[in-house]
């Protein structure tokens, strides 16, 4: 007898173990891209390193529809997010919105853009690159100029397979672009084919490649800009100084 609930609770143990260490992965267990289409309308929805950005867009017409995003907790079936930026909604800035957030493998269900839809799974955001990063210095001069933390910021998010990057400054509601799409990193080269674009929609379809590499942890990411100007960015992780 004595043997028997010892068994039982070194089982229950175990159990509340692997429970515990689910809900401690939640976060990493949601990173990733999804993907949701309605006719020519699409939507992507990008979630890596608490951090989601998610767009509507018409890549066949050309037309950027609406973009938001913001920080963001997962808990049971919910994902709680703190938006900083909302292009048809300055109101929803600073506010904590939370939605129905349902993982079955490679299926989304939730009501994350007003009604409650399936979305498919783009990948799992597993990749090199893939978290979400904070333009921290460019080259001027041929000297790094370091960007300190602050309210004006561009932030990049990667998963395995798309990136999306926002302009925003969340303390004074504004807005300043965004572009995204799908991006390859390999031998050196950052390629980016770019699915849509706030400030100029002739960029819809072009294809983009830079030089890339990671140095101590930051991504240094040099060619030309989609305006045809030369560039050399870097980047930091947003969870890191």
């Amino acid at each position: 007898m004595m043997q028997k609930t010892k068994l039982l609770f070194v089982g229950l143990i175990i159990s509340l173990t692997s429970f515990t260490t689910k809900n401690a992965q939640n976060q990493d267990f949601i990173n990733g891209a999804w993907h949701f289409q309605e006719n020519t309308i699409e939507q992507t929805l990008l979630l890596s390193d608490g951090y989601f950005m998610h767009t509507i867009f018409d890549k066949v017409n050309k037309k950027f529809i609406q973009s938001r995003g913001g920080s963001y907790t997962f808990s049971g079936d919910k994902l709680i997010t703190n938006i900083e930026f909302n292009t048809l909604d300055q109101n929803q800035i600073g506010q904590t919105i939370s939605y129905d957030f349902v993982i079955n493998k490679e299926k989304l269900s939730s009501n994350l853009n007003g009604q409650t839809v399936v979305w498919n799974l783009l990948d799992e955001g597993k990749a090199e690159l893939s978290g979400t990063w904070r333009m921290s210095g460019r080259m001027q001069d041929g000297k790094i100029a370091d960007y300190p933390r602050r309210a004006r910021k561009t932030l990049k998010v990667l998963t395995g397979s798309h990136f999306q990057w926002a302009a925003i400054n969340a303390e004074t509601k504004e807005f300043f672009g965004t572009g995204g799409g799908s991006y390859s990193f390999k031998n050196g080269k950052y390629t980016e084919s770019i699915e849509f674009f706030s400030r100029d929609n002739s960029r819809v379809a072009a294809s983009l490649s830079f030089d890339g590499k990671l140095v101590d942890g930051k991504w240094h990411h040099s060619g030309r800009s989609s305006t045809g100007n030369p560039i050399y960015e870097i980047w930091s992780r947003d969870n890191q100084n």
